[in-house]
């Protein structure tokens, strides 16, 4: 082997063994990327997880599942109480199962603090229907955060199932309307506050929140199902009654932190996203440079051609003598 060939062989092994590097390179970039993106995620779906946490249709889920639990041997027109987990203690919830004709025309004149009276209608129709009841306690403020507003009772539940199967889960709501006279929601127990102040807070299914005066000091009315509370709105001026206000006070700062930590970690991966997509394309132009020149390098020395220069580029060029051609027959005619 020439010394010639010998600079080639040499100069092709590391060339090899450069891209080799910059393909190593490349990629662990691109992991190192993955891996800060996934870091600055981490925020935005631990909020997402902690909101799926106390997400109050989940709840309801839940509940539905351990009330109808509680009808080992089931019997119309007798509540029975459901038996929750230790992760729910401080919850309360019910099962009451009914015949829908009979709840139309009679009501049900008690069913912990719900007053149900006559011309209740349900949609769809059912034969028999299951009232679940929730009473959240401690809960209340984590599954229904008002913010500016301080709880005075705990948040109370009535949702509507069909009874056709007391061993079914994930059960679709029915929807009971009080046609003639409203629910009543009696609460057995407010904290102190002057009345003008306090404000009935109804939940809808679908999260929409209402307000209504307060009866007598602790009566709530509706005419739909849903959860019920009695609440006090307070301005930062006043101090905030009882301990249930920091709670709500606490949910909406939380609330708002956790608002700016996901915008926060949005902004700051896409920002560090696009610095890396840069740094990956500034490297990979000067590698293209660099192999452009070393392939020039390594053309320059293997073959021995005649070179000259075009503009910015070297180019080949041939020889100005030229082999004469030969004719196939010499003699002409």
């Amino acid at each position: 082997m020439s010394h010639k060939d010998g600079n080639f062989s040499c100069s092709f092994q590391i060339a090899v063994h450069q891209e080799k590097f910059h393909a190593d390179l490349h990629s662990l970039m691109f992991f190192v990327a993955f891996l800060l993106y996934i870091i600055l995620l981490l925020p935005v779906l631990n909020a997402e997880s902690t909101n799926a946490e106390f997400s109050a249709r989940l709840l309801d889920s839940v509940l539905q599942d351990y009330a109808f639990r509680a009808f080992v041997r089931p019997r119309t027109g007798i509540p029975y109480n459901g038996n929750v987990p230790s992760n729910f203690s401080g919850i309360k919830v019910g099962a009451l199962r009914l015949r829908s004709g009979s709840m139309r025309r009679r009501g049900v004149s008690r069913y912990e603090e719900f007053h149900i009276p006559i011309g209740v209608l349900e949609q769809p129709y059912v034969e028999r229907l299951v009232l679940v009841y929730h009473n959240l306690g401690n809960w209340s403020s984590l599954y229904y955060p008002l913010p500016g507003y301080t709880y005075l009772t705990p948040v109370l539940g009535i949702l509507s199932y069909d009874a056709s199967n007391l061993l079914a889960k994930n059960l679709p709501e029915l929807d009971i309307r009080a046609s003639e006279k409203p629910i009543l929601v009696n609460f057995s127990s407010v904290k102190p506050m002057p009345m003008p102040m306090a404000k009935c807070v109804y939940f809808n299914l679908d999260g929409a929140v209402e307000f209504d005066n307060v009866i007598s000091g602790n009566i709530c009315k509706t005419t739909k199902q849903g959860h019920f509370a009695i609440v006090v709105e307070f301005t930062a001026a006043e101090p905030e009654p009882g301990s249930g206000g920091s709670g709500s006070s606490s949910n909406g700062k939380s609330g708002d932190r956790k608002k700016w930590v996901i915008f926060g970690s949005v902004v700051g991966g896409f920002v560090a996203l696009v610095f890396l997509v840069l740094l990956i394309a500034c490297v990979n132009k000067c590698d293209k440079q660099k192999k452009i020149g070393r392939m020039e390098e390594a053309a320059e020395r293997g073959v021995p051609l005649l070179m000259t220069r075009v503009g910015n580029t070297k180019a080949p060029v041939a020889s100005q003598t030229r082999t004469r051609p030969l004719l196939e027959n010499e003699y002409l005619p």
